[in-house]
């Protein structure tokens, strides 16, 4: 997800991030699926280690798994069906007119919206669709869950990205050059231990940029609070991740009816 004169805060550690990283419902590539009109190739952009990608091997023919984050892509799973290559977003080795799908997980805030939606429009295929999502705040219980957005808030709070208002919002801050499908509603659901927690909230790009500025591990301090509320040191409990999905059709108009050739 990097690029020139964007910091990487996601290669510090990426099997943390590849192991701690929730991953997404079936459910929602099901639904993604079924949005373009041919199901050949999917771009998967900012893939990250790939916790996309591989889910949507199991609807397209070929996935190809974009990110700039060598480290990222190392520690990516090695589906069938998927490749994995370093590049931008914005600027994908694909030929025009090659993709049925574009997808952005938990990512798109990092990118150059105006470029990225030129680069759609000249990978698209007839009957493309673009799907982006992501999720915020983690819901937990009171005691875990005021614990975490304190820390959140304050004590990282000072260290988000401009971008992370997109995520706040639902990625409902800007508009996109497409007709929308409106999505059900999805969600990540986990019995987590606390270290798995705590592995999560160190993927942070907050807590990245904290470590960067003060050579310190913030999350130190608040796995003993949240011990405390924790109870049995085994215990797992739940925690939900509401997604937010965007997604449409991009070229509907151009799909020519059954029996016809495009111009």
């Amino acid at each position: 997800m990097s690029r020139a004169g964007f910091p990487d805060l996601f290669s510090r550690d990426a099997s943390a991030y590849a192991q701690f990283r929730p991953r997404y419902p079936a459910a929602l590539f099901e639904w993604i699926a079924a949005l373009p009109a041919r199901r050949r190739m999917a771009l998967d952009c900012a893939t990250g280690n790939g916790q996309a990608a591989d889910m949507l091997a199991g609807h397209f023919a070929l996935v190809l798994a974009l990110d700039a984050s060598r480290p990222q892509l190392r520690a990516a799973t090695r589906a069938t069906g998927v490749y994995y290559l370093a590049a931008v977003a914005e600027s994908s080795p694909v030929r025009s007119g090659a993709v049925d799908l574009i997808s952005v997980a938990q990512a798109f805030h990092w990118l150059d919206r105006p470029r990225f939606f030129e680069e759609v429009e000249r990978i698209a295929a007839p009957g493309a669709a673009l799907a982006i999502w992501g999720y915020g705040r983690l819901q937990a219980e009171p005691a875990i869950a005021a614990l975490i957005n304190r820390f959140h808030d304050e004590t990282v709070g000072p260290y988000w990205s401009a971008q992370r208002r997109l995520v706040e919002e639902g990625y409902r801050g800007f508009a996109l050059p497409m007709e929308e499908v409106a999505a059900p509603p999805f969600a990540i659901e986990a019995q987590l231990g606390l270290p798995e927690l705590l592995g999560y909230l160190r993927t942070w790009s907050a807590v990245g940029k904290y470590l960067q500025v003060l050579g310190q591990d913030p999350v130190e301090s608040l796995e003993p609070q949240l011990a405390a509320v924790w109870g049995d040191p085994a215990a797992r409990h739940p925690i939900r991740w509401p997604l937010f999905v965007r997604a449409g059709r991009w070229r509907s108009e151009r799909l020519s009816p059954p029996g016809r050739t495009s111009p």
